[in-house]
């Protein structure tokens, strides 16, 4: 019993310290009396602070604070206009306390409405609300060292905060506070949330809040107030057109594969909030008086909440080495049968995977090379990017993966350099792409042997440009373009007991296509080996020797 008389004595306290910020009083019960609860209350007038975490504050507590102000005693002043001329607002607890009933702004966002299993939508304590959101994450089974808060909430809540706005500005524009009081800076919906419940939810998780990779994300909505302000609003709102979605290749835990077709549901319900508030941002306030009811209609219903919890992707990178000529670079599956052995894609992204646990995973490279091609020297950068992980790996872990990648018994994929890295990463590999030349060794049969002119003749040429019309065996995938690239050197080799079997050692600007540069490709890229040397140029094994690239070197 004593601890409850100290929270209430702290809750009267706290609202002492914030009724500076407070109109008159009959002002607040008018906003009890629409329907506006005690944390938006507090929100359009400014209050900032612990005031919306206290649980006891509610709104007859206000009503009760308010009522023992010695301005609001009168003898004459009853429902109606009092002796000072101003009108009042009569308010009881009932019209706002009942369990069913939610704020006509906020509509149950910060009354802390909670749906469980079984139960209808009501109103919990903060440390309630928190506990369900904190129990979610143990569920998921994160290591986390703090995290971050993210609100979605529908654009109906702008347009309910517009009409008290405006209704409060029609009814009090021309008493005194209103321009002191009333057109302060006011606390979005989304910041009193936080302020609600965050100390609160850091207490369960035993956690600090900040910036952190992992997210808990508390998405509202109310599809029936939302679809009433989309028809208030429909010659105001464009036709949308259906866009695509994204072409990346994700490989998931169980090791399926997806492409996505279309745009996430998230996404596009992001867009068209934002057209809908695009809308209501150009909405002057006369027109928007005309459509929309002042002050807005109680509702019944609150918002409904889904939380979720990830993490932010994550990346790890390094270098690869592709020893096998019977190993694709990513998964490759023509007419359901696949191509090669295995792919460097699977091969270092599932090992990844199962130690970060998480939900699915990316595979990114410098480049690319053919799946009968091999990938030696210093390797190709690469990139694993981690969807959702429940773990983030520590250095030892990353150790392990690569002494367990560079130990298989297969030996088709060795990694070097391995490393977590930020998202970063992306900025440098897409700049190392378009500056990196590539070095290759390539197997190559002439139909006559080379004379030391010829073998001159080619190491003579330097920084040569060639053009590079889409390869034939490509075409089928690739557009038909004209690409030029440059040949920075070229040296022969003879090889030992051999008059038409040479080593071409080359290196060339990123995208060249080597084997077409040797045997011309039917004319399709000239100048080519064969065209230089005047003869036909046969391209038997070719290997990619060095990657010209600062990252993970």
């Amino acid at each position: 019993m004593a601890t409850n008389e100290e929270d209430m004595e702290e809750a009267r306290q706290t609202l002492s310290l914030v009724a500076g910020s407070f109109p008159p009083p009959h002002a607040v019960l008018d906003l009890l009396s629409v329907g506006v609860c005690v944390r938006c209350i507090f929100r359009l007038f400014g209050v900032h602070g612990r005031a919306y975490s206290c649980p006891l504050i509610t709104n007859a507590m206000l009503q009760s604070f308010l009522e023992e102000q010695d301005k609001f005693h009168g003898d004459n002043e009853e429902n109606g206009v009092a002796s000072d001329g101003i009108t009042r607002c009569a308010y009881t607890s009932r019209d706002t306390e009942n369990v069913q009933e939610y704020c006509g702004i906020c509509l149950g966002i910060l009354q802390l409405s909670l749906h469980q299993d079984g139960e209808p939508t009501k109103r919990v304590p903060v440390d309630d609300f928190t506990a369900a959101i904190a129990e979610l994450v143990k569920q998921e089974d994160y290591d986390i060292d703090g995290f971050s808060f993210e609100v979605s909430i529908p654009p109906v809540i702008v347009a309910n905060e517009r009409a008290i706005r405006l209704y409060m500005k029609n009814k009090y524009e021309r008493e005194e506070w209103f321009s002191t009081k009333f057109l302060c800076e006011r606390i979005s919906v989304k910041d009193a949330l936080r302020s609600s419940i965050t100390a609160s939810l850091e207490k369960h998780l035993d956690v600090i809040s900040g910036v952190n990779s992992f997210r808990i994300r508390l998405t509202y909505s109310h599809p029936e107030a939302s679809r009433s302000l989309q028809s208030s609003l429909a010659n105001d709102l464009p036709c949308k057109r259906a866009k695509t979605g994204s072409k990346d290749n994700v490989v998931k835990a169980d090791g399926s594969h997806e492409k996505p077709l279309r745009d996430s549901d998230e996404q596009s319900c992001s867009e068209s909030d934002a057209v809908i508030l695009r809308a209501l941002d150009g909405m002057q306030d006369h027109v928007f008086c005309e459509r929309f009811k002042l002050p807005p209609e109680k509702t019944l219903k609150s918002c409904h909440l889904i939380t979720t919890c990830y993490r932010v992707p994550m990346y790890v990178g390094g270098r690869y080495l592709k020893i096998s000529r019977k190993v694709s670079q990513t998964r490759w599956v023509i007419d359901d049968e696949r191509m090669g052995e295995a792919s460097v894609e699977e091969i270092i992204g599932k090992n990844v995977l199962a130690v970060c646990r998480g939900d699915s995973y990316k595979f990114h490279a410098a480049g690319r090379e053919d799946i009968d091609v091999r990938m030696l020297g210093s390797g190709r950068p690469f990139l694993i990017e981690i969807s959702n992980a429940r773990c983030i790996p520590s250095k030892v872990d990353i150790e392990l993966i690569a002494e367990k990648l560079n130990r298989n018994d297969q030996k088709y994929v060795r990694v070097r350099n391995l490393t977590l890295i930020g998202s970063e990463a992306w900025t440098l590999m897409r700049e190392g792409e378009a500056e990196k030349q590539k070095q290759y060794a390539a197997l190559v049969w002439f139909p006559r042997p080379l004379t030391d002119d010829d073998l001159q003749k080619i190491s003579s040429l330097e920084n040569m440009d060639i053009v590079q019309r889409t390869p034939i065996r490509v075409l089928h995938r690739r557009s038909q373009l004209e690409r030029k690239r440059t040949i920075h050197w070229m040296m022969i080799e003879r090889i030992s007991g051999s008059s038409q079997y040479f080593l071409l050692h080359l290196c060339s600007q990123a995208g060249t296509y080597i084997k077409e540069f040797v045997h011309g490709d039917l004319g399709r890229t000239h100048p080519s080996i064969g065209s230089i040397l005047g003869c036909r140029a046969e391209i038997l094994q070719l290997d990619v020797v060095d990657v010209k690239m600062d990252l993970f070197a």
